[in-house]
C-alpha cells in the first residue's frame, strides 16, 4: 500500500514538474492563437493564475479587436477571482471606457463597484475605500435605474453607511473616554448632524447628556450655569425621542441634579 501511495505521490509531482515546464514554454511561444486558446481553457477551468498571466502577454497583441474584448472582460474578471480587488475594479472600469456598447456595460459598471465594496475596511481604518464604493454603487443606480442589481446595490450601501456611522460615533466616543467632554459634545452632535439616521443615534444622544452634564460639573464658575442649561436640553431632547430607553433610569437621575445645580446657581 505504501509503495502504491509513493508511486502516486511521485507520479503527481512528475505530472506538475511537466505541466510546469510546458506552461513556461508557451509563454515564451510566439504562437499567439495557441496562447489564445490556452488562456482561454485555464480561465474556463478555473485555473486564474495561469490564465491571467497569458491574457496579460495577449492584451496589447489584440487590442482593438472581438478577441481582445473578450480578453480585456477575462481579464478584470481573473482579478476578481484571485481577489486582487481594487485592480479587478480598475480593469472593469477599463473595459466600460473601451467598449461602451458591450452587452455587459452593467455587468462590468457592477462589478467595478462592487470591488470597492469589498476593499471596504474595518471601521476602525481608513474609510477612503468606502467612500469611493458608495460612489460607484451610487452611480451605477442611476446609470441603471432598471437593473436587476438595484436591491443589491441599496443593501451594499446601507451596509456601508453603516461602517462609516460606526467609524463616526467610535471616533466621537474616545473623547469621551479619555474624559475630553467638550470634544466629545461636538464630535458626537457632529456625527448625528452627518448621519441623522444612525443606528447609534440613541447611543450618541445618551453621551451627549453625559458629556454636557460632566462637561457642567467640571467647568469653572463662570460657565457652569450655561454649560448645565445645554445638558438639560439635551436631557430634554433625549427624552422626547426614547422615553423608553434603556438610559432613561440614569439620565434622570443625572437631569434631577442638573435641575437642582441650575435652581441653585440662578437663585
Amino acid at each position: 500500500m505504501r509503495l502504491k501511495i509513493r508511486h502516486i505521490i511521485a507520479v503527481l509531482i512528475l505530472a506538475t514538474v511537466f505541466s510546469s515546464c510546458e506552461y513556461q514554454k508557451l509563454l515564451k511561444s510566439t504562437d499567439n492563437k495557441l496562447k489564445y486558446e490556452k488562456a482561454m481553457a485555464y480561465y474556463d477551468d478555473e485555473d486564474y493564475i495561469h490564465a491571467l498571466t497569458l491574457f496579460e502577454q495577449l492584451i496589447p497583441i489584440y487590442r482593438g479587436t472581438e478577441k481582445g474584448e473578450e480578453i480585456s472582460y477575462r481579464y478584470a474578471y481573473c482579478k476578481y477571482y484571485t481577489k486582487q480587488y481594487i485592480e479587478a475594479g480598475h480593469y472593469f472600469r477599463r473595459y466600460i471606457n473601451s467598449f461602451p456598447n458591450s452587452n455587459f456595460t452593467e455587468e462590468c459598471t457592477y462589478m467595478s463597484a462592487y470591488c470597492y465594496y469589498l476593499e471596504s475596511p474595518k471601521p476602525s481604518l481608513d474609510q477612503s475605500s468606502t467612500y469611493k464604493a458608495l460612489a460607484e454603487l451610487q452611480l451605477f443606480m442611476e446609470r441603471f435605474p432598471e437593473s436587476e442589481h438595484l436591491m443589491d446595490c441599496q443593501n451594499l450601501i446601507d451596509e456601508l453607511m453603516k461602517k462609516l456611522q460606526k467609524k463616526s460615533y467610535d471616533n466621537a466616543l474616545l473623547y469621551y473616554k479619555i474624559g475630553q467632554y467638550k470634544a466629545a459634545a461636538i464630535a458626537l452632535k457632529s456625527s448625528l448632524e452627518k448621519f441623522p439616521d444612525s443606528e447609534f443615534r440613541e447611543e450618541i444622544m445618551y453621551r451627549i447628556v453625559k458629556s454636557e452634564y460632566l462637561l457642567a460639573v467640571n467647568s469653572i464658575y463662570g460657565k457652569t450655569l450655561e454649560r448645565l442649561k445645554a445638558a438639560h436640553k439635551d436631557f430634554q431632547d433625549f427624552q422626547r425621542e426614547f422615553p423608553e430607553s434603556k438610559y432613561m433610569k440614569e439620565l434622570n437621575k443625572i437631569n434631577k441634579d442638573i435641575e437642582e445645580k441650575i435652581n441653585f446657581l440662578a437663585s
